[in-house]
């Protein structure tokens, strides 16, 4: 899938999606952050912008990055009516051949699938190269399919939080794993309609 199919496709996706005035962030980071001090945090994959916004209202300075630019704009505009644009900066990145500049104390990149040709324990790598001593990356992936994803192929296997750490490769005197599992959880699409879903949850942090 060439650069501009892929930015096709997901402003596809997101244009398709009601606009919502106050879209929630995901259940796995508002768990895992709360309590954390607030600091500095890449949104790697932005979409609709619930993560970006709840972290910027517990005073996170927010880089949230997307490869579709209607993802992009509604999280801009979003972060303006919210009175949140001096914490939110919210950027296009095809994360295949770009990153975001900068160092971070948490790094989040929540369901990043795609069906572009995406290196993604690359991009991983890169995230956690990205973080200041002491920081995070936050990786949660399906470990389930729900009724209302967009990718519904039948064969498709999600690895395990442990075969996502495997596939980073980090440096262990440099990065340990705080925790690797698959929590089960009631979840609720974007008709209303609920489901049991799993999530893996990998957290990496950079102890020097």
């Amino acid at each position: 899938m060439s650069a501009t199919d892929a930015v096709r496709f997901w402003d596809g996706i997101h244009a398709a999606r009601p606009a919502v005035t106050d879209p929630r962030p995901n259940v796995r980071l508002t768990e895992v952050v709360t309590g954390l001090p607030p600091g500095d945090v890449l949104d790697l994959g932005c979409g609709s912008g619930g993560d970006a916004l709840w972290l910027a209202r517990r005073g996170w300075r927010v880089t949230a990055v997307d490869v579709s630019s209607v993802a992009v704009g509604r999280l801009t505009g979003l972060a303006v009516s919210h009175g949140l644009d001096e914490r939110i900066a919210a950027r296009r990145h095809d994360l295949r051949t770009s990153f975001p500049d900068g160092r971070y104390d948490l790094v989040s990149a929540h369901y990043l699938h795609t069906p572009l040709d995406l290196d993604r324990a690359s991009v991983l790598r890169a995230a956690a190269h990205s973080l200041r001593p002491g920081g995070r990356l936050l990786v949660v992936d399906h470990g389930s399919t729900a009724p209302w994803s967009w990718d519904q192929d039948p064969d498709v296997r999600y690895p395990a939080p442990r075969q996502v750490a495997e596939g980073i490769a980090l440096n262990p005197a440099t990065w340990t794993v705080e925790r690797a599992d698959s929590p089960r959880r009631i979840a609720t699409g974007p008709d209303g309609n609920t489901a049991e879903v799993t999530d893996h949850v990998l957290i990496v942090r950079r102890t020097a």
